[in-house]
């Protein structure tokens, strides 16, 4: 019983207990509410007060911008109207113009009236005349007719008979002075022109020599070029062709080729060589090697050279090359690339003196002797002037040009003015005592067959002719020729020679067979 009472009495107890929490909580929510309303109240208040801020500013700014668009406004109808009256002050003065000029024209044409009259007056008087005159004309004829007893076209006739013939005797008198002056004014101006142009023109005489001297610092060096039993020279001859005399001259060794660009490369290489401390086959092959592609830069340059000093300009690279490779070249013991040189100078002196273009006469006279360096040996056949034409042509010469080269010694007619001027250049550049060597240019040809004749065989790698012709030293390729048939080519070549050339003494054919085997170690 007790129990009971204690949980109904906490039950009450929970009850009272919660609702006076709950109307504690109702009376708290009454206040935070209240607060709030007081808050948004005064935040509503403060809002419309700042709205009514901004909204004053904004129609002061309005009013303001207004202002400004206004002046504005106000300055583009100002400037309007001023151009508006500017345009029409023009109009007014445009106006007064044409007006005055219509009065004046109107004056003038009252004036060209006045003396159109007068002269279609006056031209009616000198009409009259002219009549008077041909009636008065044509009595007199008549008149004289009857005292001359002929008629005035027979007249006419006599008079011209008699004038045509004093006409013509006057006439070849006439001729006949002028062509012997005309001659010997020619023959006057001609005489002057080549020689100022050989007087504006000295260049040195160019002769080659198929012989060079490489200086030692001391004879023991002779030696080590030697080598062993003679193998290093033997290499240095095979490789370059050239042709090496060590005797007793005193700190020198000569090279004797009849061509300079292997004597050049076998003077280079010697230098190279003495220089570096190394000589040995293996190694003179590769300076050999090397020294040659050199030789082919440096005639490039020359070229370019050559080219650029006498202001030639468009020139092919090939023909820039052929000219660099004259510098090696000898035409009757004359340097060819010399020759040129001087034939060009010449032609652009002449070609100037009588009113020609003096830049393709130089541009010709430099190409004129391109065909004398044959880059095989089926060109050597063809004249030279004929290849140096060709070649021209193959790389887009002007005709006039390609002519001159071609005509120079007559293989083919002159087209155009600039041929005989080079023709004449080439002349003078190689008519001046001194200046060729017939005797060596055919010494030269003679080895040159002799090289040729070997390279008719077939195997044949190389061919030197060297000791002045009375040596041919060929190298042959291993794979295609055998030890015997090497035996076997010496006899045919020595038969050919004998057969086929003129020459003194005796020509020692030398056939040489090397057979290598090269492995790389990695």
């Amino acid at each position: 019983m007790d129990i009971t009472t204690g949980i109904i009495a906490l039950a009450l107890g929970l009850l009272i207990g919660f609702a006076i929490a709950k109307l504690l909580e109702k009376g708290q929510a009454s206040k935070t509410i209240d607060s709030a309303k007081k808050e948004a109240a005064s935040i509503l208040k403060d809002a419309r007060s700042e709205g009514e801020n901004i909204k004053k500013d904004k129609i002061l700014q309005a009013k303001e911008k207004f202002i400004e668009l206004k002046a504005e406004h106000e300055k583009v109808i100002i400037n309007r109207d001023k151009k508006i009256e500017e345009a029409q002050k023009r109009t007014r003065d445009k106006e007064s113009q044409v007006s005055s000029e219509l009065a004046r024209n109107k004056k003038l044409n009252e004036t060209l009236v006045t003396r159109l009259d007068e002269v279609e007056k006056k031209r009616d008087f000198y009409e009259k005349k002219q009549e008077e005159l041909e009636r008065l004309h044509a009595s007199q004829v008549q008149q004289l007719e009857v005292i001359s007893g002929i008629s005035a076209e027979e007249a006419k006739e006599q008079l011209l008979e008699s004038l045509k013939e004093t006409a013509k005797a006057d006439a070849m008198s006439y001729l006949q002075s002028s062509l012997e002056e005309a001659k010997m004014t020619a023959q006057q101006e001609a005489k002057k022109i080549i020689v100022n142009t050989i007087q504006r023109i000295g260049t040195e005489e160019a002769v080659e020599n198929c012989v060079s001297v490489f200086n030692l610092e001391s004879d023991d060096v002779k030696g080590r070029i030697i080598g062993r039993e003679g193998r290093n020279i033997r290499a240095l001859e095979s490789a370059t062709g050239v042709e090496i005399i060590v005797d007793d001259t005193p700190e020198a060794i000569i090279l004797s080729c009849f061509d300079s660009v292997r004597r050049e490369v076998a003077r280079l290489s010697l230098h190279k060589l003495v220089t570096d401390g190394r000589i040995h086959p293996a190694r003179i092959e590769e300076v050999v090697r090397k020294t040659e592609k050199q030789i082919e830069q440096e005639i490039l340059e020359v070229g370019k050279r050559t080219v650029i000093e006498l202001g030639i300009h468009g020139l092919h690279p090939e023909l820039i090359r052929v000219v660099g490779r004259m510098k090696y070249r000898s035409s009757y013991g004359q340097n060819l690339l010399q020759h040129s040189r001087e034939v060009a100078k010449l032609c652009g002196v002449m070609a100037a003196e009588l009113g020609l273009n003096p830049k393709m006469a130089k541009r010709a006279g430099l190409l004129h002797d391109i065909g004398k360096v044959p880059s095989s040996e089926t060109e050597i056949e063809t004249p030279h002037a004929i290849l140096g034409m060709q070649w021209a042509e193959k790389y887009g010469e002007k005709p006039d040009v390609c002519n001159a080269i071609g005509a120079h010694h007559d293989e083919i007619e002159m087209k155009s003015l600039i041929a005989p001027v080079v023709q004449v250049c080439d002349a003078i550049s190689g008519a001046r005592p001194g200046a060729r060597r017939q005797v060596l240019d055919s010494y030269i040809q003679r080895l040159k067959d002799l090289e040729d004749i070997a390279f008719g065989f077939g195997g044949v790698q190389k061919a030197y002719a060297i000791q002045a012709g009375r040596e041919l030293r060929v190298i042959v390729e291993s794979e295609k020729v055998s030890d015997e048939k090497a035996s076997q080519l010496s006899f045919e070549i020595s038969q050919k020679i004998q057969t086929d050339m003129t020459y003194p003494g005796q020509v020692k054919v030398t056939v040489i067979r090397e057979t290598r085997a090269v492995h790389v170690a990695k």
